[in-house]
């Protein structure tokens, strides 16, 4: 029993120090409710766990809610598959960052979806680099084309 809880101390320990925003969510009916929060992920949104445990995530996705990803997501999640997508997200002070989300379901010994783990990595700087050379391609292109 030592062993099993010494691993559950590193585990949790691993989770609260990993860079990442990582969330364990409950499936409650075609809601996900938040169930545990690491501290990357109240960085990374600036919203504390107190503010949003027991809450859908939605909260995260501002006016933006019918994003392409969002519909994979939900798709994702009617077929109980996991997934791996890129929204825009907003911050509790408004701010937006570009989320690279990780949904995977976890399955109870009744093969029954309990809870979903999601991992979130900040990919805005990414996502920002490319949509300006995107666009500086896109002018240079029109600049050509009217020479």
């Amino acid at each position: 029993m030592k062993d099993g809880k010494l691993r559950n101390a590193l585990l949790l320990q691993l989770v609260e120090n990993a860079q990442d925003g990582i969330v364990v969510a409950e499936k409650e009916g075609r809601d996900t409710i938040l169930i545990y929060v690491n501290p990357a992920f109240e960085k990374l949104t600036g919203y504390l766990a107190d503010e949003i445990l027991y809450q859908d995530c939605r909260f995260l996705q501002g006016e933006d809610s019918q994003q392409e990803s969002i519909k994979l997501i939900r798709s994702a999640i009617d077929d109980q598959a996991p997934i791996r997508t890129i929204l825009k997200n907003y911050r509790k002070d408004g701010s937006v960052f570009w989320n690279e989300l990780s949904v995977t379901p976890f399955y109870d010994e009744l093969d029954e979806i309990t809870y979903y783990i999601g991992i979130q990595k900040d990919v805005t700087e990414e996502v920002e680099l490319r949509n300006a050379l995107e666009a500086a391609q896109k002018r240079i292109a029109e600049l050509e084309s009217n020479s």
